[in-house]
């Protein structure tokens, strides 16, 4: 019988785990606990691991297992291990203890678990904080958010397979998502709309793989795994801090060491910068917010990386302002996705001047509308666009609308594998071949001409280039009006034996 750890095993506990904070702080604040301390004994588990290899290696001599343990992945100093703080559980100062092990932690591996302008990823976690209760009752929470973890063994002889500690990770996040509604969505994007985005833009091995607005980085993850093979470099830039230290978090919980996630606000502070220019890209993939109010028309007016060269976008909405960014981190031959409303397809004023400008430089490959109620925190139905520095198929766009393919869900829709591979398998054909114009599939997918996108005032909704009207069915008068007759003569019955039962109550 397998001892190994599996991913049930560890979504239990991670699960079992949200009932030690349940009433004394919003759900919503749950992950950065529960996450915290599974980071904390995965690092805990593996240091021990080696630590004993290293023991037997050098048959017990502590300063050759010292020298080759200050080489490993993590360092783990004896009072930030999970095991201390497991026998100090119901310490009266567990919480200041816990916040201390962090600390020597992050003090232990600054170079990987401090920011690149000094932050930590620790820094907006309080395990000794008011919001868990009074003394006693945080004493109690602590001990037994301890007690939940310490029958997991997270080193990597008792796990199943490599990728079960980021499994739990998604998984807690996205039932956090599902609960947390539209603060959720924020940090947060559906696990089938990042496989499909990733697909899409499906990189190539050696790329340099970016979102600018990473979130938890579960997007960033997926587009390094359709590669195929680990060459491959991940950067990432992210404007909340809570949601910058899940992120990092999770590309070491998934195996990727190297990647490069900056906390920062990407529109007015790139962090991925060569010298005084954009760091460039072979794949830029995004989930921005929609239509950002305030990202900072005002402070851009003058961009030192001209990236809104074809237009500014209004101050209300910065859909075009991320996606303007997005093209200007490509290298010359990149290729971006990206997640929009519909909006952005339509919009007029300076939102129409950016379109046009990219029509005409022939960089938007396909634009594909989505189902609405596939994003935790809100219902409407976003697109994906897709942008090519080197499109195959010159001064054409394909669309498809994908928005009746979908698996209904109790509180979100979902995207089946068969939906996705839908979409992704006629993208391809357009991608990789000379296609002509024209329908591509019946009510689903059309080639439109740029011509024709002109002469739509460069509007790129879906419906006006792939038909999706559905013909009422036919009716056939001499049957409706032989129905009606008999139900007339039911009526007449009817009202004739009501009147027989009246008359004896006149």
């Amino acid at each position: 019988m397998s001892n190994k750890v599996t991913q049930k095993d560890i979504n239990n506990v991670v699960w079992k785990a949200c009932d030690t904070f349940r009433g004394a702080i919003d759900p919503s604040q749950y992950k950065d606990y529960i996450l915290t301390m599974l980071f904390l004994k995965y690092v805990t588990d593996v240091y021990n691991e080696k630590k004993e290899e290293y023991s037997k290696k050098y048959e017990g001599n502590e300063d050759r297992v010292k020298r080759a343990l200050e080489r490993e992945r993590f360092v783990v100093p004896d009072e930030s291990s999970f095991d201390f703080l497991y026998e100090h559980r119901s310490s009266p100062k567990i919480g200041e203890m816990i916040n201390h092990a962090l600390a020597e932690l992050e003090e232990a591996n600054r170079e990987k678990l401090g920011g690149h302008d000094g932050s930590n990823i620790f820094r907006n976690i309080d395990f000794n904080s008011s919001n868990l209760g009074d003394a006693k009752g945080k004493v109690s929470r602590l001990r037994n958010l301890l007690n939940d973890f310490v029958q997991l063994n997270l080193s990597s002889s008792h796990l199943e397979n490599n990728d079960v500690i980021g499994g739990a990770y998604e998984f807690l996040i996205a039932n956090f998502a599902s609960d947390s509604g539209k603060k959720a969505g924020e940090f947060f994007t559906p696990a089938e709309v990042s496989t499909l985005l990733a697909k899409l833009t499906k990189s190539k091995p050696g790329s340099r793989i970016y979102d600018p607005t990473c979130g938890s980085g579960s997007l960033l993850i997926k587009a390094g795994r359709e590669v195929g093979d680990n060459n491959f470099s991940l950067y990432g830039q992210e404007a909340n801090g809570s949601t910058w230290a899940l992120a990092v978090m999770n590309m070491y919980l998934h195996g990727y060491d190297s990647a490069i996630i900056r906390w920062g606000d990407t529109l007015r502070n790139p962090k991925h910068r060569e010298g005084e220019k954009l760091m460039l890209f072979d794949t830029v993939v995004a989930n921005p917010p929609f239509s950002l109010d305030k990202w900072g028309a005002e402070d851009l007016s003058t961009d030192q990386y001209n990236r809104f060269w074809r237009g500014m976008p209004p101050k209300s909405k910065g859909d075009w302002a991320f996606i303007s960014h997005m093209i200007e981190s490509l290298n010359i031959s990149g290729i971006a996705g990206v997640v929009v409303p519909h909006g952005v397809l339509f919009r007029g004023s300076s939102e129409s001047k950016i379109r046009k400008e990219m029509l005409d430089e022939d960089i938007i490959e396909a634009v594909i509308g989505l189902p609405s109620n596939l994003f935790f925190g809100t219902g409407i139905p976003a697109a994906i666009l897709i942008f090519n520095k080197q499109k195959l198929n010159k001064n054409k766009v394909l669309f498809i609308d994908a928005s009746k393919g979908f698996v209904s869900g109790k509180n979100q829709n979902v995207l089946g594998s068969e939906h996705i591979n839908n979409i992704v398998k006629t993208y391809d054909n357009f991608h990789n071949t000379i296609a002509k114009t024209g329908v591509v599939e019946d009510k689903f997918a059309f080639i439109a001409p740029l011509e024709d996108i002109k002469e739509n005032d460069y509007n790129l909704n879906i419906p006006r280039y792939v038909d999706t009207y559905e013909e009422e069915p036919e009716i056939d008068l001499g049957l409706t009006q032989a129905r009606i007759n008999v139900l007339e003569a039911e009526l007449d019955e009817v009202k004739t034996e009501m009147n027989h039962y009246l008359q004896f109550f006149n």
